[in-house]
């Protein structure tokens, strides 16, 4: 399926297959979900595989799903067990779902045997192996051995060259799901080919561990808003005292570069021009909000003012196009949330009047859009947090490229 503006060429979906009544499937999800007391406190991703599911028994073949489970570290632990949210499985698919204790050899092999067309399958978590994450070929064979077919429908673990991400494609005819599909879509189009002008909004702590991000989006973007505890490293490359705010001075000269060829390609920075502040980082502290050329010696930048919300609100009032991943402060915290709940609202109204196409993903971001209750007011919103963010740096990740070489 070709991508508008992408260089990606074809790209084989479950609408291509057909007649596989009968066929066994080997379908990939992320049902790595939340459990407190026992049951599962988030169920989106859940939700999210059900088309796919429903495309699968539709067609009648013999659904196969697996996924992992936390990080057992090649071992088996009961606590991560996948047969815990079997009862999620059942009630929101509106199916019946077997399970068997193991994801290869015999047990699996009998399970199928009893198996008819539309039947599902939940095999236990495939990390319970060490081969998984080693993408060990022998093991990704064992996994391969009973399909006809591979159909991946968790992006946010294919930026994993394991066995069952990226191996599997490799040894089976493979096919994304209707959520992989959908998600690679939103942010293709997104990125490779946006409706400009286009604004990124990034925060986090670290500039390190978003170095690469930046500098791709400091090349694709009209404007590049930089919040969190990174801006601070961008502000003393600007000369600017931070207090005791939390900065690698280390990273100064890579902010340095970063902010120069975003100049080069036209790209404007937007920094925190004021801020809230405070001596000590807890509910009910005393805030005093401030210029950044007035923060208090003492004190430590925790979210970005008023009249930066605004600065960043003109420019968006001109865009057309936001991607967003990451916080603009310690959201987690009243109120240093305010920030960018304001600013959450104001991209989920221009996109609900159709101004602009947003996009956020990771898992601080979706979050903090919960907090301000937008979650479900942007364009698209990706529960993947690592494979979002290795897209956004540009890079084409191994469980979605075996598809494409397929």
């Amino acid at each position: 399926m070709p991508f508008e503006g992408s260089s990606i060429m074809e790209f084989k979906t479950i609408d291509e297959l057909v007649d596989i009544k009968d066929k066994i499937v080997l379908l990939r999800a992320d049902l790595n979900v939340p459990i407190k007391d026992g049951d599962v406190s988030d169920t989106t991703r859940i939700e999210k595989v059900k088309p796919t599911i429903e495309s699968l028994i539709k067609k009648g073949a013999k659904i196969l799903v697996m996924s992992h489970m936390g990080r057992p570290k090649g071992e088996v632990v009961p606590e991560l067990s996948l047969e815990m949210i079997l009862p999620s499985l059942k009630t929101i698919w509106d199916v019946d779902v077997q399970f068997v204790n193991d994801c290869i050899g015999e047990t699996v092999h009998n399970q199928v045997a009893k198996m008819t067309a539309g039947d599902i399958c939940l095999l236990e978590n495939v990390r319970f192996h060490p081969e998984e994450e080693e993408n060990n070929p022998e093991f990704t064979k064992k996994l391969a051995e009973i399909a006809d077919f591979y159909v991946n429908d968790a992006f946010s673990v294919s930026h994993r060259a394991h066995s069952s991400s990226e191996g599997l494609g490799h040894v089976l005819p493979g096919y994304a799901g209707l959520f992989l599909h959908d998600e690679v879509m939103a942010l293709t189009n997104s990125l490779e080919s946006p409706k400009k002008p286009m604004m990124a909004i990034v925060g986090g702590s670290k500039v390190s561990t978003k170095l690469e991000l930046l500098e791709n989006l400091s090349q694709k973007s009209d404007h590049l808003v930089i919040g969190g505890a990174m801006a601070n490293t961008f502000l003393k490359a600007q000369g600017k005292e931070v207090g005791k705010s939390l900065s690698e001075d280390d990273m100064i000269d890579t902010a340095k570069e970063i902010m120069a060829k975003a100049s080069q390609n036209n790209c404007e920075i937007i920094l925190p021009v004021d801020c809230v502040t405070a001596d000590k980082l807890e509910e009910g502290v005393q805030t005093f909000t401030c210029d950044i050329e007035h923060i208090p010696a003492e004190n430590m930048i925790l979210d970005v003012g008023h009249k930066t919300v605004d600065i960043i609100d003109g420019a968006l009032q001109k865009s057309h196009t936001v991607i967003w991943n990451g916080p603009l402060g310690v959201f987690e915290i009243s109120p240093f949330d305010e920030g960018t709940s304001k600013l959450a609202q104001l991209v989920a109204k221009y996109t609900q009047s159709g101004q602009i196409m947003s996009v956020a993903g990771g898992g601080d971001t979706i979050a903090a859009l919960n907090k301000a209750g937008t979650v479900d007011d942007f364009t698209y919103v990706s529960a993947a947090g690592g494979a979002f963010l290795e897209w956004m740096e540009g890079k084409l990740l191994p469980g979605i490229k075996v598809l494409i070489e397929r």
